[in-house]
């Protein structure tokens, strides 16, 4: 085993070498690797599908084997899945939905279907065991403490239950022996993804409580604070992972600052709130250099704008994460939607999804 592990780093090693790099122009050393095998990259994590599930009529639940290039997921994290539709590469966040212990090491990911989306569209109709696809490293925040306190809330909506699914299943390997309430918001049984095994993992864990609210029932409420009294009395005094819809995450939002336990609260959101479009007071005009484009700055998003004006900039997630829609200012101000920081600095790489121009401005699109 030793030996085949100084093998792997040697032959990693020469071919990330300036000699191999250099007799592997113009297309790379991965170019040629991926003849080989395509799952192999020097440096890629590149990943297969090994296993597609159906758990709801919108959703897939898609298993992945990835390459040695992968150096797994804590519990809560997302990865930026990449994978070719019509010869173009198209890449989302999703939150990886496995266990951070899991022992094959395969990674799950699910994914409401969202009817304009490209990539969860092409999952959901074309995914089939031997699919290849590139992944990021693991990424976010949403993430276990080192040390897990005794009482944990889990709260999700829709396809919100992914990371915190990701939560559970690591708790559970990990024989944490503390109390879990997981409060699961969906519009019947039938759109609960994880509903059986949630199911079965209450019923062998007395430890376990599951609550699952079904919105279009009769009867039938929304969060609220009464509610969670009922079901979680301790809340309080319990670490809160919550993920789901902006008004279920605003909701708790609101409940924890009024309460002033803000600071036991962990937020996952799967969408940037829209910034306001000041359209009265937009000044000057977008360049696209490149494709000798121009347009009067109306006041959205740099991608918002060149979509508007013809163009098709790769974009991923539209919310700031995924980096795909990188692009280079040349000439001229832009604001961070997410947070109004103002940048006029020449020749920067900016994120064209959550940018918007500040009068005149050029890119290279």
């Amino acid at each position: 085993m030793l030996m085949s592990l100084g093998l792997a780093r040697t032959g990693r090693w020469l071919l990330n070498s300036r000699v191999v790099s250099a007799l592997a122009v113009p297309h790379g050393v991965d170019r040629y690797l991926g003849l080989v095998n395509p799952l192999w990259s020097t440096h890629e994590v590149r990943a297969v599908v090994v296993d597609v599930a159906h758990h709801t009529a919108d959703s897939v639940t898609i298993t992945l084997r990835p390459n040695g290039n992968w150096a797994g997921a804590q519990a809560g994290q997302y990865v930026r899945l990449a994978v070719e539709i019509d010869g173009a590469r198209r890449t989302r966040c999703f939150s990886v939905a496995s266990s951070a212990h899991r022992a094959d090491g395969l990674i799950e990911i699910t994914t409401k279907v969202n009817p304009a989306g490209a990539v969860s569209r092409y999952l959901k109709q074309h995914a089939r065991p031997g699919l290849r696809m590139v992944l990021s490293p693991a990424e976010g925040e949403f993430t276990l403490p080192a040390r897990v306190p005794e009482r944990l809330l889990l709260i999700s909506g829709g396809s919100g239950i992914t990371p915190v699914m990701s939560i559970l299943r690591t708790l559970i390997d990990q024989r944490y022996p503390g109390r879990i309430t997981f409060l699961h918001y969906a519009r019947t049984p039938a759109d609960v993804i994880y509903r059986a095994e949630l199911a079965a993992l209450a019923a062998a864990r007395p430890r376990l409580t599951l609550v699952n609210v079904y919105t279009r029932s009769p009867g039938a409420s929304r969060f609220s604070g009464e509610r969670l009294g009922q079901v979680a009395p301790d809340y309080a005094k319990a670490l809160t992972y919550v993920c789901g819809p902006a008004p279920l995450l605003e909701a708790v939002a609101g409940l924890w600052r009024a309460e002033g336990i803000a600071d036991r609260l962990m937020i996952e959101r799967f969408t940037l709130v829209s910034p306001v479009v000041d359209t009265e007071n937009a000044v000057g005009t977008v360049r696209f250099t490149r494709s000798g484009v121009s347009a009067r700055n109306d006041g959205r998003t740099v991608l918002e704008q060149a979509e508007a004006a013809g163009l098709r900039p790769e974009h991923g997630c539209r919310m700031g994460i995924c980096h795909t829609c990188v692009a280079l200012k040349t000439i001229g101000s832009v604001r961070d939607v997410r947070n109004d920081v103002i940048s006029a600095e020449p020749d920067e790489r900016i994120q064209l999804c959550v940018t918007a121009p500040c009068g005149d401005v050029e890119l290279d699109l």
